[in-house]
């Protein structure tokens, strides 16, 4: 994985889980005044968006279980989920081992178009393979501040 787009992919990784290595499951869970969601929900929240734009949206399949998107999906929320919610450490696992994953699966298709172009919910267009990636370390960024200001307010 010598790409460019791999190395910043790996880099924004590590830094996400960094941010949360040394806090518990109860303040992972913790929703802070201000806030519609807690970390655990972020991180749930990039696990799942980023294998849509990396795997999905390239025709592969993705490795998630099912229930995730109702758990992690744009809009959703901690306080309508049911139990089916996966814990902090399953997340962090699932994390650690997407990206490589990622490189594995599509380090010879960046080139390579969408069947179809995909605009995202802020409206820009992707039309290839490495605009997802590309969107994904932008996406996972927004969401590290998100991760950043919630442990801010614990």
């Amino acid at each position: 994985m010598n790409n460019y787009l791999f190395k910043q992919l790996r880099f924004v990784r590590d830094s996400t889980i960094k941010q949360v290595k040394e806090i518990s499951e109860e303040e992972a869970r913790t929703v802070p005044r201000g806030f519609n969601n807690n970390i655990l929900w972020n991180l749930g929240h990039i696990l799942l968006v980023h294998e849509k734009f990396s795997f999905a949206l390239a025709n592969e399949k993705m490795e998630l279980p099912k229930h995730f998107a109702e758990v992690f999906a744009p809009g959703t929320m901690p306080e309508h989920w049911g139990t089916q919610v996966p814990g902090l450490n399953e997340i962090l696992l699932l994390l650690s081992m997407q990206i490589e994953r990622t490189g594995q699966t599509l380090e010879h298709r960046l080139e390579e178009k969408l069947e179809e172009p995909f605009v995202t919910s802020a409206g820009l267009e992707l039309l290839a393979v490495k605009e997802c990636l590309s969107f994904c370390i932008y996406h996972e960024g927004m969401h590290f501040a998100a991760i950043k200001a919630i442990k801010q307010q614990l």
